[in-house]
């Protein structure tokens, strides 16, 4: 194993390339792992365009499948081993704040996109590198998938932490805004839950894609009246769960028209640009309606994943749309951006 690695760092907004480094040596609790792949999120997408601003150079990278290469003396060998095919959850979360402690690390008072990670040469996430090292309780093991489809793993724990969070009903009617990966996923496993789905989208192809995961209704709001459709097709009723999965404030507004009352409305999607959305509070009072937010994932959520992606509850193969060399990160990112793709992702 060589002693330097291959690591993508923004140096600038629509610049990055591949630096070499030294390869971080595991000790104590740590264990090393070799990325296989890292899919690109929407929020490395951000930083490459300069909409998230982070201070250069830095390492992006979050939605990591690798396997264990070596592992520090404190490491419990009864529960991991060399070999081991892993995926990384967050490596950001202190583990010891108030949230942390109690079961809502995903929403951990010092989480920081920017950390500097014990090993890397820049601040950041670490995951566009040939190596990292990670707390054993960071990692969860996963089976039977290719490292690019288990990279996908962890937007499924994010789902399914937003999905627990309405805690759908069997029976429920549930309406899902937008079809990009994180709307077809809430369409899965919404339907697994027990719900009736209904999708909202201005993409065609991609409502098609949500029938086939399960969606038993779709509107397309370029056409026809998002509200007036839902009333519909739930004879007056309107949805029970509303999951917004775009980053448009007008679409915040849309699903005030959709729930139905003691509904919720789960914010899953950050809005860019952030704007203000107004709403008549007697509203959510006298009619009992819920607004949610739901960002990120716990180990929970992580464990579940990994466990549905390996035994194929869910599959991920349809979402991965592009695959890179690490050497064309640049052509992977500019492929990305795009928005025409679910998942770009990269083999390192």
């Amino acid at each position: 194993m060589s002693e330097t690695m291959k690591t993508a760092v923004f140096t600038d907004i629509k610049e990055i390339e591949l630096q070499e480094c030294d390869r971080p040596v595991p000790t104590g609790n740590k264990v090393l792992v070799k990325i296989d792949a890292t899919a690109i999120c929407t929020w490395e997408q951000r930083v490459y365009t300069g909409v998230n601003k982070v201070e250069f150079p830095f390492i992006g990278g979050h939605e990591i499948a690798a396997h264990i290469v070596e592992m520090g003396d404190e490491v419990n060998k009864l529960e991991w081993n060399v070999g081991d095919k892993v995926v990384v959850g967050a490596t950001l979360q202190c583990r010891n704040c108030f949230y942390c402690k109690t079961g809502n690390s995903q929403s951990c008072n010092h989480f920081n996109h920017s950390a500097q990670l014990e090993g890397m040469p820049h601040k950041g996430m670490g995951g566009l590198s040939e190596y990292m090292l990670v707390s054993p309780d960071c990692m969860f093991k996963y089976d039977n998938v290719a490292p690019e489809e288990a990279a996908i793993i962890e937007p499924v724990s994010c789902v399914i932490h937003s999905v627990e969070t309405a805690n759908i009903q069997m029976g429920d009617t549930v309406l899902v805004i937008g079809c990009g990966i994180m709307g077809l996923l809430h369409t899965a496993i919404a339907t697994k839950q027990g719900a009736s789905v209904i999708v909202s989208d201005v993409n065609e192809d991609r409502m098609e894609i949500a029938k086939k995961m399960g969606a038993k209704h779709t509107i397309n709001p370029a056409k026809e009246d998002l509200a007036a459709q839902v009333t519909k097709i739930t004879n007056g009723l309107k949805a029970q769960v509303i999951f917004d999965t775009t980053p448009l404030p007008s679409v915040v507004a849309d699903t005030f028209k959709c729930v139905c009352n003691a509904g919720k409305i789960v914010l899953y999607s950050s809005i860019h640009p952030a704007e203000p959305v107004p709403f008549d509070p007697n509203w959510v009072h006298g009619k009992s309606i819920q607004i949610l937010g739901t960002a990120n994932s716990n180990d929970r959520d992580f464990v579940r994943a990994s466990r549905m992606v390996s035994e194929g509850v869910i599959d991920l193969k349809p979402f991965v749309s592009a695959v890179y060399a690490k050497d064309q990160i640049k052509d992977a990112f500019e492929s990305a951006i795009l928005g025409d793709k679910f998942r770009v992702v990269v083999q390192f």
